[in-house]
């Protein structure tokens, strides 16, 4: 029940934010410089803090040993994204291009899944 109930509220929290990106988006092409450009960037936030509350909610349900897993597998994550980014931004002092702050959840989401399916697989 409760896991039908976490997917309902992902999906909406995630349709939201989805709608949210393409808003903003298309406010960014037409709106000039100025705080209503800035609001405007910054709208995707709003449902990204939705889709945090769920998934802090759902890893509340969990039992311990499940609430361990994610945390070994968030402890990996954490770990190897401040690793990885620092490393980069010490190659961009050597030259190396900027890249944007959007990648560092490309390294941490794909870590947290690592992590976390190595501390299953540990405790199986």
């Amino acid at each position: 029940m409760h896991h039908n109930r976490f997917l309902a509220h992902f999906a909406l929290a995630m349709v939201a934010y989805v709608s949210a990106v393409i808003i903003s988006t298309l406010l960014l092409i037409n709106v000039p410089e100025g705080i209503v450009r800035t609001v405007s960037a910054l709208l995707p936030v709003l449902p990204m803090i939705a889709v945090a509350i769920v998934v802090i909610r759902q890893i509340r349900q969990l039992d311990e040993l499940a609430r361990m897993i994610h945390l070994e597998g968030l402890a990996v994550a954490f770990v190897g994204t401040a690793l990885i980014t620092f490393s980069y931004g010490f190659l961009e002092t050597a030259g190396f291009p900027r890249l944007s702050m959007f990648l560092v959840w490309s390294l941490m989401a794909p870590l947290w899944a690592m992590g976390t399916f190595l501390a299953w697989r540990r405790y199986r």
